[in-house]
């Protein structure tokens, strides 16, 4: 049965710029219906949208003018975080999905448009993409097993539809920090002549072996990584 119980912090919800929640009961499981219109939520899906013009920036060499767009998302990567962080009402279980996704889009469009220019070698960019198409799929797989039957296509894809929150394991936030962090070197490399520095091919290494663990943590620790929001209500 579908119904939608009153609470003491449910309102409406995706109407409005306010970040409203309300918990619903669709088939005898309680979930979380939520606003996915945030700020933070805002600022991720500009850097999913900045990424294939980054990427064309750097087949071009266009280096410079690459390097401050990507600045720029950097730029949006840490507001986002910190508005969440500072306005509990701007936090959303979508942004916990949305924030790495976009880092994903972002690193992985990214790693091949500079593996074209031989600023990253191919293994490498072979290795982060295999990894992140990984966790992709299993952010889809959590979020089928997490929509309370019948699973539709309207259902799976709404993103006020809230059923799982995701919880980054710390060697993937350094890992990220990391690729980011390559991709920043890579791409200054060629504006301040350095592309042959031994340092750089450091990083390549340092980068691989952080991706290896970051997919080894998931694939570890599994379920702990997942918060399932949704849950059977008492018969």
């Amino acid at each position: 049965m579908f119904k939608i119980p009153i609470s003491p912090f449910s309102s409406t919800c995706c109407g409005g710029l306010e970040p409203m929640s309300a918990v619903i009961e669709v088939y005898g499981h309680k979930i979380v219906y939520e606003n996915p219109w945030t700020i933070p939520n805002l600022l991720c899906v500009c850097r999913i949208l900045l990424a294939p013009f980054l990427g064309h920036l750097i087949i071009q060499q266009k280096f410079h003018l690459s390097l401050a767009l990507f600045a720029l998302a950097g730029a949006t990567d840490l507001l986002d975080g910190y508005i969440a962080r500072t306005w509990p009402t701007q936090k959303s279980a979508l942004g916990s999905a949305l924030d790495p996704l976009a880092d994903k889009i972002l690193i992985s469009i990214l790693y091949v448009s500079l593996t074209y220019a031989e600023l990253i070698p191919a293994p490498l960019t072979a290795l982060v993409i295999f990894r992140d198409i990984g966790l992709i799929a299993a952010v889809f797989w959590v979020r089928y097993k997490t929509v309370p039957p019948p699973v539709t296509l309207t259902k799976f894809f709404n993103p006020c539809y809230t059923t799982a929150q995701l919880k980054p394991t710390l060697i993937s936030k350094i890992n990220t920090a990391i690729q980011l962090c390559l991709v920043a070197a890579s791409l200054a490399a060629p504006v301040f002549q350095y592309t042959d520095s031994i340092l750089l091919q450091c990083l390549w290494y340092i980068t691989a072996v952080t991706t290896t663990a970051s997919g080894y943590s998931y694939w570890h620790y599994g379920r702990k990584t997942v918060q399932v929001l949704n849950t059977r209500s008492p018969s």
